[in-house]
C-alpha cells in the first residue's frame, strides 16, 4: 500500500521554514519519468531536488528503474536550466554516476541541512562547494567529495514535515478498499546494530530519536486534519530508547487519541521489561520482526546479535498481549544448507507468526556482506525492481532454486494457516478470517505439495 514521501517533505518543511519557495512533485503514483514534465512547466523551478524517502527501505535497495528515472528526470530539468541536486541511498553509494547524468551536487547520507546551506548559498550568489560537508560534485571536471557531515542529533530541531504538500487526497483514495486510511511516521533515524548485510547510507549506525511528546503531537494532527486511523512506524527500530515507547503511550492517553499503529522492532528489545505491554497501551497492534532464519548458525553469521529462542519468546509474549508478529525471513546467505532452510520452515511451524514477507540475501554497496560477495556479482549488481527477488552471487543453491523456494515458503505457510483455523473451528471459537483461511486449504494444501515437489526435485537435480 502507499505511503507519502516522508523524508522529502521534512526536506521541504526545513527549506520553507527558512523562507524558500518549495512545491512537492510526489512519484508515488506515477507512471513514468515523463509525469515530472507538467510539474516542471507549472512551477518553472530553480532547481529540482529529486530525495528519495530514506525511512522506505526499498529505497535502500537501489534498484535499477529507480536510478534510470532519476537520471531522466535530471534531463528534463536541465533541459529547462534548472540546477538539480540528488539525495538518496543509490546516489550516495553511486555519486559519479548521477553527476555523469546531470546532477550538479549530490548530497550523501542525511540531506536536510546540507540542501539548506546549498540553498542558501545558491540564493546568495554563493557558488563555491567546498565548505559544504556530506556533497560530491564536479570540479574542473573532476569528482570532488567534501568531508561527511555529522548526523542530526537533534530530531525535534526539524520542523514537522510538510503534510499540506502532498496530496492527501490520493492516499485517502488508495486505501478506501481497505477499510481505514494509514500514514507513515518516523520518530527515530538509525540503527545502531550491525547486521552485516544491512546498509545504512542514509543515516548510519547512530540511533537519534524525536521526543515522545513531539510525535504525540504530530499524530494528533494527522487525525484532526486528516482523519488518520493507522500509523506505520517506519522506523529502523522502534522505541530503542529506554523508556520512549512507555513516555509515549503516556503523551498519547494524556491527548485522549486512539490510533492503531504497526512497527519494526528486534526479538531481543522486546524481550526488555513492559515493553510490549507498553506498546499494547499506545495501540500498537502488529510489530514485524526481522526474525531472517531459523538457524543459528546463519543468524550468528549475519551477525544478527539475536537467537531463535528470543524469536520465539517475542512472538508469545506479542501473541499474550493481542499484538500480531510478523516476520521478515530471509533465504540464500552465503554458506546456508537444506539443514538451516529446514530450521526456518520448523520455525515457522513452530511460531506461526500472522504475516510473512520472504526475500532472499541482497548485496548492497558499504556492507560486510556485500565485499565478501562483490567478485561475483558482474555486471548485474542490482536488483530491477523490489519484485526480482534473485540472487546475484554464487551459494549451494541456483537462482532458480530460489525463486522456487520463495513459491513454496508462502503456499506452505498459507497451508500452516489453514490448518491452524481448522483447530479454532474444531474447539468453536472461529471468526470469520479464520473461516475463510479453513476455506483456503482447498487450494493451498494441494499447491504446497506440488511446489514443494518441485523444490525437491530441483534440490536433486
Amino acid at each position: 500500500m502507499p505511503y507519502p514521501p516522508l523524508g522529502t517533505i521534512y526536506a521541504a518543511a526545513l527549506l520553507r521554514e527558512n523562507g524558500h519557495e518549495v512545491a512537492l512533485f510526489d512519484t508515488m503514483f506515477s507512471h513514468g519519468s515523463r509525469d515530472l514534465l507538467p510539474s516542471l512547466e507549472k512551477f518553472d523551478p530553480d532547481l529540482l531536488v529529486i530525495y528519495d524517502d530514506g525511512f522506505n527501505y526499498l529505497t535502500k535497495m537501489c534498484l535499477t528503474n529507480m536510478r534510470e528515472a532519476a537520471f531522466e528526470m535530471s534531463k528534463f530539468a536541465k533541459e529547462r536550466g534548472c540546477k538539480v541536486v540528488c539525495c538518496s541511498s543509490d546516489s550516495t553509494d553511486h555519486f559519479e554516476k548521477y553527476l555523469a547524468h546531470g546532477a550538479d551536487v549530490i548530497i550523501r547520507g542525511e540531506g536536510e541541512i546540507g540542501l539548506l546551506e546549498l540553498v542558501r548559498n545558491w540564493s546568495n550568489g554563493v557558488n563555491d562547494l567546498n565548505e559544504v560537508l556530506g556533497i560530491a560534485y564536479m570540479n574542473a571536471g573532476e569528482v570532488r567529495q567534501n568531508p561527511d557531515r555529522p548526523v542530526l542529533r537533534d530530531l525535534d530541531s526539524l520542523p514537522a514535515p510538510a503534510w499540506d504538500l502532498v496530496n492527501i487526497t490520493s492516499y485517502q483514495n488508495a486505501w478506501s478498499d481497505k477499510g481505514y486510511f494509514s500514514i507513515n511516521m518516523a520518530t527515530t533515524r538509525g540503527c545502531p546494530y550491525k547486521c552485516n548485510w544491512c546498509a545504512k547510507p542514509i543515516y548510519g549506525n547512530r540511533y537519534n530519536s524525536h521526543s515522545p511528546e513531539a510525535k504525540a503531537d504530530e499524530l494528533t494532527y494527522l487525525v484532526k486534519e486528516f482523519g488518520v486511523q493507522h500509523v506505520w512506524f517506519c522506523d529502523d527500530i522502534f522505541g530503542l530508547k529506554p523508556g520512549w515507547v512507555q513516555g509515549f503511550a503516556e503523551a498519547i492517553l494524556k491527548r485522549r487519541i486512539r490510533v492503531r499503529f504497526k512497527i519494526q522492532s528486534r526479538a531481543d528489545l522486546l524481550l526488555k521489561d513492559g515493553t510490549v505491554e507498553a506498546l499494547a497501551q499506545a495501540g500498537c497492534e502488529e510489530v514485524w520482526l526481522g526474525a531472517e532464519s531459523g538457524s543459528q548458525k546463519i543468524l550468528d553469521s549475519m551477525d544478527k546479535g539475536i537467537t531463535v529462542a528470543e524469536i520465539h519468546e517475542s512472538r508469545r509474549i506479542l501473541k499474550f498481549h493481542g499484538i500480531r508478529a510478523a516476520f521478515f525471513l530471509q533465504f540464500g546467505y552465503l554458506g546456508e544448507t537444506q539443514n538451516d532452510i529446514k530450521a526456518t520452515l520448523e520455525m515457522l511451524a513452530d511460531t506461526m507468526p500472522d504475516d510473512i514477507g520472504v526475500s532472499v540475501s541482497y548485496p548492497l554497496p558499504g556492507t560486510p556482506f556485500y565485499e565478501k560477495v562483490k567478485n561475483d556479482l558482474g555486471q548485474k549488481a542490482n536488483w530491477t525492481d523490489s519484485d526480482e527477488l534473485a540472487l546475484m552471487f554464487r551459494n549451494n543453491h541456483s537462482r532458480s532454486y530460489y525463486k522456487q523456494l520463495h513459491r513454496y515458503v508462502h503456499k506452505y505457510y498459507r497451508k500452516l494457516q489453514a490448518f491452524e483455523a481448522f483447530g479454532k473451528i474444531i474447539r468453536l471459537s472461529p471468526t470469520k478470517e479464520d473461516l475463510r483461511r479453513a476455506a483456503s486449504a482447498a487450494y493451498y494444501i494441494p499447491a504446497a505439495f506440488v511446489e514443494g515437489q518441485r523444490l525437491k526435485r530441483m534440490n536433486n537435480s
